[in-house]
């Protein structure tokens, strides 16, 4: 695939990952569990933080390694190629397609009452499952149709998500309806034992809303000049969602007091109606549905890069490592995860799989950050045109942090997280079938 992707299309895309629904949903239950306006805005500070520290790593990983796949690529050269394949598997039948099922279906759940009646009857048989399929098919299309075409789409979304979000605080300061009061609190509002339990389960929160920092490392292998512009992607995308991230909170806190926060699902929307009234709630819709449908566009773009990475070293069917001779694509990856993430539609089943999908991919990341240490070890002199400056303490605050999270979740969520293993370890034998090919073609 050629190296046509410049900067800006690749920040955007890593900005388009990370913001979806979570910050419009997740800060009521923090509010809830932490009971004060300057832990609340802290935790999204250490969450943005650890998620800077991921992406730091990751682009000196991809900067080792620019290629196509992200942590497939990483975990099979500091572990071996067994473990980069079961992290591929999760990519595929949890990682991508799971997220990608969801997002469609909740971006046709906001894009509904938007339109006019008019569409009812020139659509009567609308139903969020064909929406969803609709909105699936037709950004696979579009990422399929070529490289410059995709990431042209990606980053004219996501420039008018960010100028919205962006619009929409500066209005909520400027002329919205608040109190600057809400934002003053105490910091203990409980035991320190009970408020250190609660602090890890809202990182996890925060965490999930920050997930996808690391979507750039994915489409390394099309990146113009990876040694620096997968750095910039990377954390450059980090530091606006997180500044974002901070500014939807303040006003959130602007416009409601953390008592009309606690357990508020649809914060954002509560929030917004505070402000400017019940006139707003329609722009929120639309703001919602527009973020979704970056998010789901992003990972579109992102996913296949791993089972074509996979295909081309003869773990995956080989059809899915061929690139497309006119558009430069792996259309067949495309539209083999159009296809799974559409089944998942209409099963549903996309529902079962986000709840135990958390555990193992996390465990992946985990994995992925601490290769970097491994590497360092095993091989010295790879050539790494960037390297994490504070090394070993970044990779080490994510490991920590990561840590921290699997322990509550397989506490907390021990039947999931047990699901989740079961998947990884149902890669084993798929492994060892294409392994045993590879072997035998090879000799």
């Amino acid at each position: 695939m050629p190296r046509v992707v410049g900067i800006l299309p690749a920040t955007s895309l890593v900005v388009a990952n990370i913001i979806g629904v979570g910050i419009f949903t997740t800060s009521g239950f923090l509010a809830r569990d932490l009971g004060s306006p300057g832990l609340l805005l802290g935790v999204w500070v250490l969450g943005g933080l650890i998620a800077l520290s991921g992406a730091l790593c990751y682009a000196e990983l991809g900067a080792a390694f620019p290629q196509a796949g992200g942590e497939y690529v990483y975990l099979r050269e500091a572990y071996g190629p067994l473990w980069g394949f079961l992290s591929g598997w999760m990519s595929f039948f949890i990682g991508f397609s799971a997220p990608i099922a969801a997002a469609a279906m909740g971006a046709a759940a906001y894009t509904r009452p938007l339109l006019p009646p008019a569409w009812e009857h020139l659509l009567p048989g609308w139903s969020e499952r064909a929406a969803a399929t609709g909105i699936i098919l037709i950004l696979s299309a579009i990422h399929a149709w070529g490289l410059r075409a995709g990431s042209i789409f990606q980053t004219a979304i996501t420039v008018v998500k960010v100028g919205a979000i962006a619009s929409l605080l500066a209005l909520a300061f400027a002329v919205g309806r608040g109190d600057w009061s809400h934002l003053h609190g105490p910091w203990l509002s409980k035991p320190a034992p009970e408020l250190v339990a609660s602090l890890a389960v809202s990182l996890i929160f925060v965490l999930y809303a920050y997930s996808g920092w690391n979507a750039a490392a994915y489409i390394a292998g099309e990146i113009r000049q990876p040694e620096k512009n997968l750095l910039r992607s990377l954390a450059g995308g980090t530091l606006v969602v997180m500044a974002l991230y901070l500014g939807l909170n303040a006003a959130y806190l602007y416009a409601l007091s953390v008592d009309d926060m606690r357990g508020v699902l649809t914060v954002g929307e509560k929030a917004a109606r505070a402000s400017f009234g019940s006139a707003a709630s329609p722009y929120v819709s639309a703001l919602l549905a527009l973020s979704i449908l970056a998010c789901t566009s992003a990972m579109i773009w992102a996913g296949p890069r791993v089972y074509f990475a996979m295909a081309r070293d003869g773990l995956f069917p080989p059809a899915f490592g061929q690139v497309h001779s006119r558009f430069r694509t792996p259309v067949y990856s495309i539209f083999l995860q159009a296809l799974w993430s559409v089944a998942l539609v209409w099963t549903g089943t996309f529902e079962a799989i986000l709840v135990y999908a958390g555990f193992p991919l996390v465990a992946f990341s985990l994995m992925a950050v601490a290769s970097l240490v491994v590497l360092r070890i095993r091989r010295p002199g790879l050539a790494r045109p960037y390297r994490v400056p504070g090394y070993p303490w970044v990779p080490l605050l994510f490991a920590l942090a990561t840590t921290w999270i699997l322990f509550y979740t397989a506490r907390g969520r021990p039947r999931e997280s047990l699901y989740g293993l079961g998947t990884v370890l149902a890669g084993v034998p798929v492994y060892l079938f294409y392994a045993r090919r590879k072997a035998r073609r090879a000799s």
